[in-house]
């Protein structure tokens, strides 16, 4: 018995160590995010020459089944400020439903008022993202391609706020920051964007400043064609071909423009199952991208501290593996260290790992200073928010682990994409949406399951009186258990 207790507590400071390294190499990208506004930040683009010939641009909308949202889309992209002949539009519609309907009609409307437009249609949806970007590819005259999802609501002046910066022969890439369009429609809305806020204001403008890898996120940016093709063009082995690309083209020497100020509206996930079919893609994908691409980064002649953040990039959703691992195996510490006497304190050293989270998701939520609200309303929502998002990110955690796993292992599976609704408004209802026929898995029990089990564990430290671990297992228990109410809440079963 005191073998195994032993056992345990090692394993458990093994996996707080590794959230530690995780947390830290987070508050370094938030010392370089400093860093940079403290030198004055990044000097921006000249401002487009009218006079001069402007670049020919095509913009690649890859959709399926976007019924809601599409012609909307469409209409954005026709109101842009740049001129109708130096652009065009192509819809890569991989549709089954009456998307493509829609689109038909869209495309033969703005067809009659003089626009460059088409709709590409492919019989067999292989690749799914990747296959549809790369197949719309050869049809594409423009030497930029502007890339969005179906639920995005672009700017107008986009094209001349990012075409200027591939002035710069090494820039191949220029990634504008996503705006949430609905982030107040919900608790599930308002906790993505306070995670989303993060990774668009310390971790990549962190990552720029530092020079180490960003990424194209998919959507909301712009490539330049010969930088695509210098890289190998799209591939659909992975999940995230946006971050597989990313990494291939900066490894050829291609640089990222990330411009953290220009906005690009979209609407977020409403319901957890959407949320979760998201966080499985990205979780499997990134992945997936880890193991194909991190022994080329580190055979790589790139400078040790660039390889580091690549790993850490690369390697970041693998943190959900270590913080399932670290709840579960909690339990069983709980008693083993009472075995062992071992002094609590010891544990304290590993809330650094908490405060350099605070720290980051403070600055990325309210220091950033990206929405026009008073200081005092953003801190306070801060405040409410972030505990609630740590719980329910440790909820999230077995969903997660299992996309995780089977990225590494190589299991396949199909590009489930997130389904949008148009939802915006809080009176929206959206048991009236299709899309969401998802079904009870495994999953969702054992998260039912998990929630009963820290919940056992709060009661069993309050009996025994040992609380050491009552605040961490009480946040496993909301987590677990309030990613269970609302996967049931938000089902559509047939």
């Amino acid at each position: 018995m005191t073998v195994l207790a032993y056992i345990l507590v090692a394993f458990y400071v093994a996996t707080l160590t590794y959230i530690l390294l995780f947390c830290l190499l987070e508050f370094h990208l938030l010392m370089q995010y400093k860093r940079h506004y403290w030198r004055g930040g990044l000097p921006e683009a000249d401002d487009m020459d009218e006079e001069e010939e402007l670049p020919f641009v095509t913009i690649q909308l890859p959709i399926y089944n976007e019924k809601y949202v599409i012609a909307r889309l469409i209409d954005r992209i026709a109101e842009m400020d740049y001129p109708k002949d130096r652009f065009e539009i192509h819809i890569l519609d991989d549709s089954t439903d009456e998307t493509i309907d829609i689109v038909r009609e869209k495309v033969e409307e703005y067809q009659a008022k003089g626009f460059h437009i088409a709709q590409i249609t492919r019989e067999i949806r292989t690749g799914f993202k990747a296959g549809a970007l790369k197949d719309g590819t050869q049809y594409a005259k423009g030497e930029f391609l502007a890339i969005f999802d179906a639920d995005f609501m672009p700017r107008r002046d986009f094209l001349k706020a990012t075409i200027p910066h591939f002035k710069d022969e090494k820039v191949g890439v220029v990634q504008t920051r996503w705006e949430h369009i609905n982030e107040d429609y919900s608790l599930i809305t308002r906790l993505q964007a306070l995670q989303l806020n993060v990774h668009f204001t310390v971790e990549q403008q962190g990552r720029k400043a530092g020079n180490y890898m960003l990424q194209f996120n998919g959507t909301a940016g712009v490539w330049r064609r010969e930088t695509i093709d210098d890289a190998g063009g799209w591939e659909a082995d992975t999940l995230t071909e946006d971050l597989d690309l990313s990494i291939r083209a900066q490894l050829k020497g291609w640089e990222i423009v990330y411009l953290e100020k220009f906005d690009s509206p979209a609407e977020l996930p409403v319901d957890m199952n959407g949320l979760k079919s998201q966080q499985f893609r990205w979780m499997k994908g990134g992945a997936e991208t880890a193991r194909k691409m991190l022994p080329t980064v580190w055979r790589s002649n790139l400078p040790l501290g660039k390889k580091i953040h690549a790993t850490g990039h690369l390697m970041a959703s693998t943190i959900f593996v270590f913080v399932f691992a670290t709840g579960v195996v909690s339990v069983p510490v709980l008693f083993a260290v009472n075995l062992l006497d071992v002094n609590m304190a010891y544990f304290s050293y590993f809330l650094i790992s908490l405060l350099s989270i605070i720290a980051v998701y403070y600055v990325g939520n309210v220091q950033a200073a990206l929405k026009k609200e008073s200081y005092a309303k953003k801190f306070f929502k801060f405040l409410v928010l972030f505990p609630v998002f740590l719980s329910l990110s440790m909820g999230l955690s077995l969903h997660n682990t299992v996309a995780i796993i089977q990225g590494y292992l190589g299991k396949k599976s199909a590009f489930i994409r997130t389904p949008k609704f148009a939802i915006t408004g809080k009176r929206e209802n959206l048991k009236k949406r299709t899309y969401r026929n998802y079904r009870l898995d495994w999953t969702t029990i054992f998260e039912g399951v998990l929630a009963l089990y820290f919940l056992l564990a709060v009661i069993a430290g309050i009996y025994s009186n040992n609380t050491a671990f009552i605040f961490f297992h009480l946040l496993l228990t909301i987590g677990y258990g309030t990613i269970f109410f609302y996967t049931l809440r938000h089902l559509n079963l047939k």
